[in-house]
């Protein structure tokens, strides 16, 4: 019979890293007691230092990342609305071209 798939979350695969780093719980004790390879752990170490700027970052770029695109939309409603105008004044002097030329 196949074994369902466990699946460890983000808190759970810090704590085994933390266990193995901070510890210095052998990775193969890991493995025994995790029941899992230890490709699995070595995988979640390269995950783990990959993405661990993350955690230092303070939110200041994220910040002027929503101000960029707060300006940006509202560039681009102001530029929709003056188009809205636009449109507006063409159709009504097409409006009263019609009825010009209709009555002549």
């Amino acid at each position: 019979m196949n074994k369902q798939r466990r699946h460890f979350s983000g808190p759970e695969k810090v704590a085994v890293l933390k266990r193995h780093l901070v510890e210095k719980v052998p990775i193969s004790n890991l493995c025994d007691e995790l029941d899992l390879h230890a490709t699995q752990i070595y995988s979640w170490l390269k995950d783990f230092f990959e993405n661990g700027h993350t955690a230092f970052e303070n939110g200041r770029k994220s910040k002027a990342v929503e101000d960029a695109k707060d300006k940006k939309i509202e560039q681009l409603e102001a530029k929709l609305a003056r188009k809205n105008e636009v449109m507006a004044e063409l159709m009504e002097a097409h409006a009263e071209l019609k009825k010009t030329l209709g009555e002549a």
